[in-house]
């Protein structure tokens, strides 16, 4: 029987969005045969570990469904264990980028795809703490429906089945290697403020997210597309394109992806910087393998936390390295979309050396564009004034420290890549047992629903 992962890494109550992401689970597991294996890997403290340990033995059994509700203890234990015996040099090092002290978007997804492979699991699944599922109906509209009917399938067998198809008729015998959608409501980066207080200052400070050389009509387009998403509209019926999926329309909270994919790249540990688990969005477009973008959008909304004065702060410390990573990371999608098709084997698999040999050279971006983007962030902040003076002083206090984890970060995420084979193989190796609570029979054979689903009539099944 089929297994997948879907997964929801948390450091912040969330028992209602635990809640949301079992009920999704039983959808996949009822509509499509497989077992899906529930994976919510927990920072919280202790209070609100408590909260979700209890949010978790209120769910009602679900056919389909056995659920693993990790601690970051037993993350740890299971980290260890799968490290030292991969006989990778510098395990503590390993260890460390894969469950650093401080917040990494990337480093609680590579936990995820390693705790997947351990559980068999043939894809992993993202969902986010932060977002809500839309209602059709009143019903909950969940993109697991989608990513089940095409991951992992021959391209040319979704054609017909899917609402649209602009793939590239060559890439027909290659495999879904992603599904995603992105979201509505509130955008992804809490810049929202900025905008309402200064536009012309709004669009220098986004604009360094974006790769240089675009012209200047593009490049105001791009600002005014970028962090928002798919917007508000609201959900009314499906529409899926089958294609190569542009890393612009999809999300780290609405995203799958084959395992084919992350058992051999992960994705950068990067700490204290958002956006770094976007790395394999880009490597599976820009090796031109088929995905499927959807229209399932999650609702993204706000945590009270990132509002207040000590979240702002830490909010704005993570955009600004995400700001400085960007030359280096531009610089590797540029190598990999240089590679395309050489990112593969002959199996049509990505090539893991490739990838890093990019990395590597990523590191050695010129170092005065992060020290002019450093001062564009303390004469914008301080041009806005309120807190932002304060994040311009934080910023100005941590300066060189910056600088040296952006290309440190870099450095970092390319010996990961190196020891990542042989780290997946261990996981593999060491299968993990269902906790006896959660084991529950799936349904029986048969219960599959065709491809089709993919166009299901108002999105409901």
């Amino acid at each position: 029987m089929r297994r997948v992962c879907l997964t929801l890494p948390t450091n912040r109550a969330c028992a209602e969005t635990i809640r949301a992401v079992a009920e999704e689970a039983a959808h996949g597991a009822r509509h499509f045969g497989v077992e899906v294996r529930l994976l919510i890997l927990d920072s919280s403290d202790a209070p609100v570990l408590a909260e979700h340990r209890a949010a978790v033995a209120a769910l009602p059994p679900a056919p389909g469904v056995v659920i693993h509700h990790f601690d970051e203890a037993e993350q740890r234990d299971f980290l260890q264990e799968v490290i030292t015996a991969s006989g990778v040099s510098a395990p503590d090092r390993v260890l460390g980028l894969m469950l650093p002290d401080d917040v990494s978007y990337g480093a609680c997804t590579n936990r995820a795809f390693l705790i997947a492979e351990a559980l068999g699991c043939s894809s992993v699944h993202r969902r986010d703490s932060d977002s809500r599922y839309q209602h059709l109906d009143g019903a909950p509209v969940f993109p697991l429906h989608h990513e089940l009917a095409a991951l992992g399938r021959r391209a040319g067998e979704l054609t017909g089945h899917v609402t649209r198809s602009r793939l590239d008729p060559a890439l027909a015998d290659r495999p879904v290697a992603m599904v995603g959608g992105s979201f509505v409501g509130e955008m992804s980066v809490d810049v929202e403020e900025i905008r309402r207080i200064d536009p012309a200052v709004y669009e220098e400070v986004v604009g360094l997210s974006l790769p240089e050389g675009y012209p200047e009509i593009w490049r105001r387009n791009l600002v005014a597309e970028s962090f928002r998403g798919a917007g508000t509209a609201r959900f009314t019926d499906d529409l899926t394109t089958l294609t190569t999926v542009s890393p612009m329309r999809v999300d780290m909270c609405n995203i799958a992806f084959d395992r084919a994919v992350y058992a051999r790249v992960p994705l950068p540990p990067a700490t204290d910087t958002i956006g770094s688990d976007y790395f394999l969005i880009h490597l599976v477009h820009d090796a031109r393998l088929p995905g499927v973008l959807h229209n399932r959008h999650i609702v993204n909304f706000h945590t009270g936390e990132r509002r207040s004065d000590e979240g702002f702060l830490a909010y704005h410390v993570r955009f600004a390295k995400f700001l400085l990573a960007a030359p280096h990371l531009n610089a590797v999608y540029a190598a990999l979309k240089e590679s395309g098709d050489a990112l593969l084997d002959g199996a049509g698999h990505v090539r893991a050396p490739a990838v890093a040999r990019a990395v590597r050279d990523g590191v050695r971006t010129d170092p005065t564009e992060n020290i002019r983007r450093l001062d564009v962030l303390d004469r914008a902040y301080r041009t806005l004034g309120g807190r932002y003076v304060t994040a311009a002083d934080t910023l100005r206090d941590r300066r060189e420290r910056l600088l040296d984890e952006a290309v440190r970060d870099m450095a970092d995420f390319a010996l990961l890549i190196d020891a990542w084979e042989a780290v997946t193989r261990a996981g593999r190796e060491r299968p993990l047992a269902a906790p006896p609570s959660s084991a529950r029979p799936a349904d029986a054979p048969g219960t599959r629903e065709p491809a089709a689903a993919l166009r299901s009539p108002k999105g409901i099944a």
